[in-house]
């Protein structure tokens, strides 16, 4: 019945689209098969009102024109449904193309390399793209990727977005074998490489946020509607820092190229200019920042304190010695 409904729509707009003077009902009626086989006039009056609300309430205009005959007619102006050109900046443009490449293991890698070749083709700036890439750079060999390798990567996104409960065995970090576990996902979200989902637990009657990697076997939908309310606001970030043992204990000092390290500087309790292109910035220092840092490579150098610094030098060693 879904189906069908669709493609009545999709017939009824098609007609309004492709007109250039206006229809009447009863030149709509003999145009689309559904509206045929309709029967009685009043089941097709009662069909094509609610069809023509339909597509008002996803967007479509509809002008209601009255024709010579006395009769009412009805188009759709190209010059009312056209989208209005779509402009992007360097930023944004940057992010569409990151968002794209998550979906490079999914289903959806076919639309979105046909949503790139789009914005390629309409001029957007899209990483090695843009005019003012410059490969003979030091760090252009860095490309950033945010990967989705993970097998509960995509059911669970279309979980979150259909507010449909799952299933999954889960193994924590100290256990032997894993345990299943009901849960009802809000929102997916990918922190220092890793992606994690977050949700109510229902087993345990609580929120809880579950590491992708850690799923074992198939995620398995669920029929029904979640039992608990989705907030506004989840903190999927703040609560793996603390389980981690990331809450700041310190402070640290560091230089970083300027116009480098946004997320560095969204944390940084201070930032001074140092000229030639350097900034020094105090930033909260705690379990993990070491790890973090090499992330940024040659944009970052460590001043203290000694102990952050030596490890972010092994790291990097340990990095360069493959």
């Amino acid at each position: 019945m879904a189906i069908a409904k669709a493609e009545r729509l999709m017939n009824l707009a098609l007609c309004l689209l492709g007109t250039r003077r206006p229809l009447t009902k009863r030149e709509l009626r003999s145009s689309i098969e559904a509206y045929i086989e309709a029967g009685s006039d009043d089941s097709f009056n009662r069909m094509f009102e609610r069809d023509k609300d339909d597509l008002r309430e996803l967007g479509l205009v509809i002008a209601t024109v009255d024709a010579i005959d006395g009769e009412v007619g009805y188009l759709a102006r190209r010059d009312s449904n056209r989208l209005p050109p779509i402009t992007l900046d360097a930023e944004e443009a940057a992010a569409l193309g990151l968002a794209a490449k998550i979906w490079q293991q999914a289903r959806l890698a076919g639309a979105a390399s046909g949503a790139l070749q789009k914005l390629r083709a309409a001029g957007m700036p899209l990483a090695a793209d843009d005019e003012d890439y410059d490969e003979r750079q030091p760090h252009s060999a860095l490309e950033p990727r945010i990967p989705a390798h993970e097998a509960a990567f995509e059911p669970l996104m279309l979980a979150c977005r259909d507010r449909r409960p799952v299933v999954f065995d889960y193994r924590k970090g100290n256990a032997a074998r894993p345990e299943r576990r009901q849960v009802e996902p809000w929102i997916l979200e990918c922190w220092r490489g890793h992606w994690y989902v977050a949700g109510w637990d229902r087993d345990r009657q609580a929120e809880r946020v579950f590491r992708l990697s850690r799923i074992t076997g198939k995620v398995r939908s669920r029929q029904g509607a979640f039992t608990a309310p989705v907030p506004d606001h989840v903190t999927v970030r703040e609560t793996v820092e603390s389980w981690a043992g990331e809450t700041a204990t310190g402070t640290a000092r560091i230089k970083l190229r300027a116009d480098h390290g946004y997320p560095l500087r969204a944390r940084a309790l201070t930032v001074r200019d140092l000229g030639d292109g350097w900034d020094e910035l105090e930033i909260p220092s705690g379990h993990g920042l070491d790890a973090w840092l090499v992330e940024f490579g040659p944009d970052v150098v460590v001043l203290e304190p000694a102990e952050l610094r030596a490890d972010v030098i092994d790291r990097l060693r340990a990095v360069a010695k493959g």
